[in-house]
């Protein structure tokens, strides 16, 4: 009776053995780890799945944090009887509560005068589209350039620009036609197409 005993005990701590952290030497090392995730990952990450609404890259983090905190936590846990599991289970439920409730928090309040000094994406762009008009005016000739300004920047009528320039309306026509057409293409010369 007492080899059946034996026998009986010795397969009952195989089974212990299965559920429990692997035995160490005082630090923890890289094979504790790997019995770890190769004895707990699987479920572990089946339960968290579950926890963050399948979220996968979520419940991975979560598993990987519940494993690393065991790792750190190796001399207490090989102390306790039974399976780790339960231990590593509570600690993931912690964590995706921890998570849940950090996000839910409250943001901390910042001053927004900072931003009020940072132009808007309209400001930058419209910023930028000036600077190229202003460059491809530089192009122009004086007078195609002045033509332009009193017509089309300033909004007179070619009678008005005319009497302000003090040449003839169809001299100020034929200056806008032709200072549009070299505009067109000192703008497409910077990237810009209509």
């Amino acid at each position: 009776m007492g080899v059946r005993k034996d026998s009986v005990v010795a397969n009952d701590r195989a089974s212990r053995a299965r559920h429990r952290m692997p035995s160490q030497p005082s630090e923890p090392d890289e094979e504790l780890m790997r019995a770890l995730y190769r004895e707990h990952a699987g479920p572990l990450l089946a339960y968290v799945l579950r926890l963050v609404a399948g979220d996968r890259q979520r419940a991975e983090d979560v598993v990987q944090e519940t494993l690393i905190r065991a790792w750190k936590n190796a001399g207490q846990l090989n102390r306790a009887t039974g399976s780790v599991r339960p231990w590593l289970v509570t600690v993931a439920r912690r964590i995706v509560i921890d998570g849940h409730r950090s996000r839910q928090a409250r943001p901390q309040e910042v001053d927004p005068s900072p931003l009020e000094v940072i132009p808007a994406e309209d400001e930058i762009d419209k910023a930028l589209w000036l600077m190229t008009l202003s460059d491809a005016l530089d192009d122009l000739t004086p007078a195609h350039r002045e033509v332009l300004v009193e017509t089309y920047f300033k909004g007179r009528t070619v009678n008005e620009a005319a009497e302000t320039l003090g040449i003839p309306s169809g001299t100020v026509r034929s200056r806008v036609f032709y200072a549009l057409r070299s505009m067109k293409l000192a703008l497409e010369e910077r990237g810009v197409t209509a």
